[in-house]
């Protein structure tokens, strides 16, 4: 009887461990069923280590890329491959952050049941190609991106970052004009964000000064904090709140960091998600960094400015630029075609207007409206200066129109003056994006 017992006990403890087995397989088949099947050594759905079978298209069905037993190939047109580079990625896995490698479990046509389907899938993207040629031969060589998206649905239609290259031809690693060609640099790249930061600022002070819209800021074009010399462009006089954005007065900008403390910039940097990675469609992207400059109060005044220690991805910028147009939430990007995706508010709706309304004020009274014809801009500019005498340029905004709520970011890095540089890229690429 005690035999029968034991073997009893043996039994039902084995039929269990079956049991846990095969509920662990069937709970990571769920989890990882499609990445196993788009493993590297799956010969089925790899040929000589490169994808063999799926299609990548733009918005309108225009062939990015595709696969089959037999082919592979590229869009029909050279300035599309150029253009498009970053975001298809290519065949050899070189860009890791591109659809080709992202998405292998929707190309390859991965199924639970039926495990890889014979002719592969197609991963729509939200990308207008047609519009990644214009802002790629906009940026006319220069390193640098390109990002619009709709802030209301949510879906990016221009992700162009420069350099890059046809991959039918390749290029010359030994060229440094093409350095970091393997990088998007949309995502995975942080810069200095010099005046485009001074929102971060301004939104801190909005929620933090009580009188910030009742008192005045003196600018001499210079300013002396602590032994630190604070330069401005100009001399800019006796200037309101709405005129230090307008005018980007470093002078009035670093008396606002002073006030606020380094401690509450970089709070206000870390939750506007501008210091932290995310997730576009699962692609990991960089994260930036404001440092706290604690007790040094030069350092404090720069660091309000853009200029300390501040780095910036151009992805979580447009995010933020996304949240102010929408009243302080922002539509999470995607770059799949109708995709759904989340939203999460940055800021209080009431800090959101009034940024918005400063960055109208911007347009109309600095920049010039005229310059942007028939777009709704709001934007500031960024000139990010360097030791070496040269500079980032950035600009970076939203369009209020009814029928193209778009917001974007332009950096061209040691481009020049984010005005003389970067605006006119943003208003050729927007032009066209709104009318054509």
């Amino acid at each position: 009887m005690k035999k029968v017992t034991t073997r009893s006990f043996a039994a039902m403890l084995l039929a269990g461990l079956i049991l846990l087995g095969m509920g662990i397989y069937i709970f990571r088949l769920v989890r990882d069923g499609g990445d196993w099947a788009v493993f590297y050594a799956n010969d089925s759905v790899y040929a000589n280590g490169a994808l063999n079978r799926g299609t990548v298209t733009d918005r309108d069905g225009v062939r990015l890329a595709f696969a089959g037993e037999t082919a592979f190939g590229y869009a029909e047109d050279a300035a599309v491959r150029r253009a498009c580079l970053h975001v298809v990625g290519e065949q050899s896995g070189s860009i890791g952050t591109g659809a080709l490698s992202a998405f292998r479990a929707k190309l390859v046509g991965y199924n639970l049941l039926r495990g890889t389907t014979g002719d592969g899938g197609t991963v729509k993207l939200s990308i207008d190609a047609d519009l990644n040629v214009t802002a790629y031969e906009a940026l006319a060589g220069r390193k640098g991106t390109v990002l619009v998206y709709n802030y209301e649905t949510g879906e990016i239609l221009c992700m162009a970052s420069s350099p890059s290259y046809d991959p039918n031809v390749g290029f010359d690693p030994d060229d440094p004009a093409y350095e970091g060609a393997y990088i998007n640099r949309a995502i995975s790249a942080s810069f200095v964000p010099g005046s485009v930061f001074k929102l971060v600022t301004l939104a801190a002070a909005i929620e933090n000064i009580p009188d910030l819209y009742s008192r005045t800021f003196t600018c001499e074009g210079t300013m002396d904090v602590d032994g630190t010399t604070v330069t401005c462009t100009g001399t800019h006089g006796s200037l309101t709140v709405e005129e230090a954005l307008a005018h980007s007065c470093n002078c009035a900008f670093a008396q606002i960091a002073l006030e606020l403390g380094g401690d509450v910039i970089a709070e206000y940097a870390e939750r506007y998600g501008l210091t932290t990675p995310h997730e576009l469609n699962g692609i990991p992207t960089a994260a930036g960094s404001v440092e706290d400059a604690g007790s040094d109060r030069g350092n404090v005044a720069w660091e309000g400015i853009g200029q300390y220690n501040d780095l910036i991805v151009p992805y979580s910028l447009l995010r933020l630029m996304g949240a102010i147009a929408n009243d302080g939430v922002v539509k999470e990007p995607t770059i799949l075609a109708g995709a759904i995706t989340g939203t999460e508010r940055l800021m209080r709706s009431d800090t959101a207007r009034q940024l918005r309304s400063m960055m109208s004020y911007n347009v109309e009274n600095n920049y010039g409206a005229w310059n942007y014809p028939g777009l709704e801009m709001h934007a500031k500019t960024g000139t990010a200066e360097f030791g070496d005498g040269t500079s980032h340029a950035w600009f970076a905004g939203f369009l209020t129109n009814s029928d193209a709520p778009l917001a974007f970011v332009v950096l061209v890095e040691h481009g020049g003056s984010g005005y003389g540089v970067a605006s006119p890229i943003a208003n050729t690429v927007l032009q066209q994006a709104v009318f054509g």
